[in-house]
């Protein structure tokens, strides 16, 4: 449980805010957007075809940490957790994390994951409360945007 200087955050919540967002830039949604632009994207045997295909295994790993004692590593599993729970041999385990998503609705200031929690319930057709969170920026930056850059890893 190590704090990262800056932010006073344990190093597992920072990994986990990591993972969700490499996740994020493989979700469906980006993978679209990218396939647009670079058709063959998602083609066979490439690295984000091979990381989606992960899914499972990166949500086996991640779940522990669902009811960790710690309130960040709590919400950036979940936030991981709700990406990961787009591929389709994860969707019993979605009843499950809706009602993680609806903590976080009610309980983060964070507004890029309050949005993956908002977004999660809509598609999974729980009926998100009010109107989806927006963003200061005018963009959606990811699930962990915290200045730093998108490349940068979290140590």
């Amino acid at each position: 449980m190590t704090r990262r200087p800056y932010r006073d955050r344990p190093i597992l919540a920072t990994l986990l805010g990591w993972l969700a967002f490499t996740v994020h830039d493989a979700s469906d949604e980006i993978v679209a957007r990218n396939e647009d632009y670079f058709p063959g994207f998602l083609a066979r045997d490439t690295t984000v075809a091979d990381f989606r295909d992960r899914r499972p295994m990166l949500y086996r790993a991640v779940a522990p940490f669902l009811h960790d004692s710690h309130e960040d590593v709590r919400e950036a599993a979940a936030i991981a957790a709700l990406l990961l729970a787009e591929h389709p041999a994860l969707t019993g385990h979605r009843a499950h994390l809706a009602v993680h998503a609806r903590r976080i609705l009610d309980t983060s200031t964070n507004d890029p994951n309050r949005r993956v929690a908002w977004r999660a319930l809509e598609a999974w057709g729980h009926h998100p409360p009010g109107p989806e969170p927006l963003s200061e920026e005018g963009q959606d930056r990811g699930p962990h945007s915290d200045g730093r850059s998108d490349l940068e890893p979290p140590f």
